[in-house]
């Protein structure tokens, strides 16, 4: 679990033969000696060499949004990707939902998918955007007792864009065929390259060239988004807007490793957003708002403690103690802790360190959620209390939806986040931080009419809203562009939309995105 939330930063198969066998369905079994004997092991490696095909699952429903119902029809399955030989390569698993009887030239849709990499789009799908969600105990997200269960979703997005979640291959139900070649889709180029290519065939095998297109992404998919924005317009799909959800384009800002000192500034003000919340901030910080603090923290991260970080060990002594007491004002740690880390505290320890006096973690995700582990002397956290605290909802949750609801059967694992895309190829990145925000640049540039916006919440740890905010800074964007970004901040951590609040005020921010990156009503 932990190299999962280590490669999210951070937010997240079909059957491949023509031939699989429902769930519940029974096998041949023939009387021994029988001439039926050998039919059922004929049966199955016959079907085991037939060409994989298209299973999809089509169903009709409708939701209530603002009082408005909306007849929709939603499709489950796979399409079978090919290359020009026609020789099947992988099966892309996609749910979609798109409004009955909406004119396909003015309806927008959205292009869906999570992060990870090795995650489905099941947290934006069940949580965020489709018509349907998990249910939650209370406002911050934590998970209901089991078992758990699915209501219809008050904020989904389908009042204005039709809906298309998609799980890269070997999440979820998608698969590499044959499955050996899985590897040649797990790397930055790849994934863009594979992601884009069922991007535009869907667009072709529903007719939807006319369409507006939106591009939403969380944690890793802000990579995938970033570069999709340059492939799509390769191939003539000019997107009219990217939603980016706790963004992460340029991985220098959020690897701790030696010689890179930039992630200790840009994480700062979200562990003095942590810090506040848990009320271990002195009294002026602690006692005003939750931006007040932010702000505080962030000039000081981008001004005197980077100064004395480039300087390393030749910062003087008066500056060295001056800027542990400000990182201790900051961040809620003892000032002897601080000290021993040389100025330098990375995410799992000031994760382990600020409620170690009270035997108690914080979450990576979400700063909010509290965990408990075995002792209180290590340096590390056993786990993140606010991934803990919602995958088990979110799996249960979607097995049962996908199958009961949109009646699509597969006895396959469904693949919430996975190990399995391990090792991830950084391609032409090699010997250097993968950076995306330049062909995100670019995309605008050619595409003066290309919106983009972000959500950031101030608990994220895996990519801190301070760090977005650097790498857009830093983009050399025109300054006629740069009017089509926009940002919006968030009390919630990765995944802000498991609080309510937070879920409603998203939902009225991509609305008005999308009416206003297609000049809809």
């Amino acid at each position: 679990m932990k190299k999962m939330l280590a490669a999210l930063l951070l937010a997240f198969a079909p059957a491949l033969l023509a031939q699989e066998r429902r769930p519940g369905q029974p096998s041949a079994a023939p009387t021994p000696g029988s001439k039926e004997t050998e039919a059922p092991e004929k049966t199955e490696r016959a079907a085991a060499k037939e060409t994989p095909r298209d299973q999809i699952s089509t169903t009709q429903h409708s939701v209530t949004i603002d009082g408005q119902t909306i007849n929709y029809t939603a499709r489950a399955g796979t399409i079978v990707m090919k290359d020009e030989e026609g020789t099947p390569k992988a099966s892309f698993f996609f749910v979609s939902y798109t409004r009955d009887g909406a004119d396909p030239a003015r309806r927008p849709v959205t292009f869906t998918f999570n992060g990870g990499p090795g995650s489905s789009s099941v947290w934006l799908h069940m949580g965020a955007f489709g018509p349907k969600r998990v249910a939650y105990r209370d406002d911050e997200g934590h998970a209901a007792i089991p078992p758990y269960r699915f209501v219809e979703n008050e904020y989904t997005l389908l009042d204005v864009s039709d809906l298309v979640f998609i799980d890269p291959v070997t999440t979820g139900f998608s698969r590499a065929i044959p499955f050996k070649e899985a590897s040649k889709f797990h790397g930055v180029e790849a994934d863009v390259e594979s992601v884009g290519e069922f991007i535009r065939l869907w667009t072709t095998r529903y007719v939807r060239w006319a369409s507006p297109k939106f591009l939403a992404g969380e944690s890793y998919g802000t990579t995938r988004a970033a570069g999709l924005s340059g492939w799509l317009q390769r191939q003539g799909i000019y997107p009219n807007g990217i939603i980016l959800i706790s963004s992460i384009l340029n991985f220098e800002t959020a690897l701790f490793e030696s010689g890179n000192d930039l992630p200790y500034q840009l994480f700062l003000p979200t562990y003095t957003a942590i810090a506040w919340y848990h009320k271990r901030l002195p009294a002026d910080l602690q006692n005003g708002p939750l931006e007040s603090a932010v702000h505080e923290s962030e000039t000081f991260a981008l001004g005197d403690y980077s100064h004395a970080l480039m300087q390393g060990d030749a910062v003087p002594d008066a500056e060295r103690r001056n800027v542990v007491q400000k990182l201790a004002r900051l961040t809620g740690l003892p000032t002897e802790y601080i000290d021993r880390a040389n100025m330098r505290v990375r995410i799992d320890r000031f994760d382990k360190e600020l409620l170690r006096d009270r035997r108690r973690t914080v979450g990576r995700l979400d700063g909010r959620f509290i965990g408990v582990d075995k002792d209180s002397a290590g340096e590390s956290p056993e786990f993140d209390p606010s991934l803990a605290a919602i995958f088990g909802e979110y799996t249960a949750v979607f097995n049962d939806y996908i199958r009961r609801e949109l009646k699509y059967e597969t006895d396959a694992a469904y693949e919430i986040l996975t190990d399995k895309v391990r090792p991830w190829s950084y391609d032409r990145a090699q010997n250097r931080y993968v950076d995306v925000a330049e062909t995100l640049r670019g995309a605008m540039s050619q595409n003066p009419y290309l919106k983009v916006f972000v959500a950031n919440g101030y608990y994220d740890l895996a990519t801190p809203f301070a760090a977005t905010r650097y790498t857009f800074a830093r983009m050399q964007i025109d300054p006629e562009v740069r009017k089509n970004v926009s940002m919006d901040y968030f009390e919630g951590g990765h995944m802000m939309y498991i609080d309510r609040k937070a879920h409603a005020r998203l939902k009225k921010d991509m609305a008005d995105f999308i009416r206003g990156a297609t000049n809809m009503p």
